[in-house]
């Protein structure tokens, strides 16, 4: 076969792969633009943020009860101050459950001794299944402080036991390394008390802590993490909470609430079975079967997120446990969309099956491995002259120039809305990091998102070792 030969053949499977590739691109920038706007016209449209005083004066008397779970496996580098920061929350009536999942390290020890606890007997129902409970203890200290001690069993799997052994309407689960706000819960709460009907689940925003000052369980002084991998989770959790959970949260199609910060009707919860045991994305699992359950039945509810509450949490700063934590971040979204998908493109479930699975199909089915392949084989055909330069520049332009221009516009939006940053030069920073973090950064997070891709095909299981360096408290 000649060279010309070899090009009659090849062209016609090159355009399709490279109109596969800039159409999967072009998909997914209508949805961060689509997000974008939406997030932008659902916070000009919120009240004023109101101060914590007046929403205690607000709310204080109506408050339902809370039991905020905190599944906890070898954290013994946070879950002291963790549960320091729970112990220290604006809130009238709630409790706190942390549930040792048979953690190999101290993280029992350091609990029994920070807060003197001793066995507890306390009865509770079994709805929902979980492996044994060792032991229960309670503290001389504070009625309102519970561990319990469990064989392990993954993170579902305490979840649903910490839901057990709960006795308030609604509960709030709060990863073991994460700090919450004083007046996260007072604000988080407020669709429950306004819609005590409707509401089923409500999210808050998470915010990176490291580097920030903190003492006794509070962060005292926000700063920017000194590494530039922290940096850029910065950035991205600007982008998936204030610009797409808000913007989904607004047409009721929210498809996921944090594992790290969401507060739940523990009625409901129970209804749909939980958490789904060995579940990679439990936190996405379990709002997917809400969604599910609530249209089945018939009910009209609301899954909502709140931008106000904030819960801090340490994010990883080696490339190794954050690759490992983006791989099963995939494998957990591509274990929920199949697992369910019969609800995808379904009319039986209107905008649920339609905007939340299709927004699930491009950007966590089909986007990962579109780019992938653009950032391999575009150049390569333009090398090869099976591709023209327009195509190449268009695939440039889609992933570089519209990806700082969506990230460049979150911050902005934070700032104008929010202004969670108190200096100039913070702000400065991160606009920096903005635009940095699409040269390298995106294209390695998509390498591992398609390493979750290769884990989820080989059904790998495993969590893969989350190593913590504790919060701090120094100036």
């Amino acid at each position: 076969m000649t060279f010309a030969d070899w090009h009659v053949y090849v062209l016609p499977t090159v355009s399709i792969v490279a109109g596969f590739i800039i159409a999967t691109g072009i998909a997914q920038s209508l949805i961060y633009l689509f997000q974008l706007i939406m997030a932008a016209f659902a916070l000009s449209q919120r009240p004023p943020v109101a101060r914590s005083t007046m929403l205690w004066h607000r709310y204080s008397d109506v408050a339902p009860p809370i039991a905020l779970i905190v599944p906890a496996y070898n954290e013994r580098a946070n879950v002291v101050e963790s549960v320091r920061s729970l112990q220290a929350l604006e809130y009238p009536n709630y409790e706190v459950i942390v549930v040792n999942d048979g953690s190999t390290d101290d993280t029992l020890a350091l609990l029994i001794e920070a807060f003197n606890l001793k066995p507890l007997q306390r009865a509770f129902e079994q709805p929902l299944s979980h492996e044994q409970i060792r032991g229960i203890y309670g503290s001389a200290s504070s009625d309102r402080l519970i561990v319990v001690d469990k064989l392990n069993g993954g993170k579902a799997d305490a979840q649903n036991a910490g839901v057990n052994v709960s006795r308030a309407p609604l509960f709030c689960i709060i990863d073991g390394d994460s700090i919450l706000e004083p007046d996260a819960l007072i604000r988080a709460v407020q669709p429950f008390i306004d819609d005590p009907v409707h509401t089923v689940a409500v999210g808050g925003t998470i915010r990176i802590a490291n580097n920030s000052v903190v003492e006794q369980g509070r962060v005292t002084q926000m700063r920017l993490p000194r590494k530039l991998l922290p940096l850029f989770q910065v950035i991205e959790y600007l982008r998936a909470f204030l610009m797409a959970r808000l913007a989904w949260s607004r047409i009721n199609t929210l498809m996921l609430v944090s594992g790290a910060f969401g507060m739940f009707r523990r009625r409901e919860a129970i209804a749909v079975g939980g958490y789904t045991k060995g579940s990679m994305g439990e936190d996405l699992d379990i709002v997917i079967k809400l969604h599910r359950y609530m249209i089945d039945n018939g009910r009209k509810y609301r899954i909502e997120f709140v931008p106000e509450p904030v819960c801090w949490t340490e994010a990883p700063e080696t490339w190794g446990v954050l690759g490992r934590q983006r791989s099963r971040w995939q494998r957990g979204a591509l274990e929920a969309f199949f697992r369910y998908r019969k609800m995808a493109f379904n009319p039986r479930y209107g905008r649920i099956g339609f905007l939340g699975f299709g927004q699930m199909f491009i950007v966590d089915v089909v986007g990962p491995v579109a780019e992938v392949l653009g950032y391999i084989l575009m150049p390569l055909f333009w090398v090869l002259g099976v591709l023209s330069i327009e195509y190449l520049l268009a695939y440039m332009s889609l992933v570089f120039v519209f990806g700082v221009f969506i990230s460049v516009t979150s911050l902005v939006l934070e700032e104008a809305e929010l202004k969670r940053f108190p200096r100039a030069r913070d702000l400065l920073v991160l606009t920096g990091v903005a635009v940095l973090e699409n040269f390298g950064y995106r294209q390695i997070n998509n390498l591992w998102r398609v390493q979750g891709y290769w884990q989820y095909f080989r059904a790998d299981t495993s969590w893969g070792d989350m190593t913590r360096t504790g919060f701090s408290g120094k100036k």
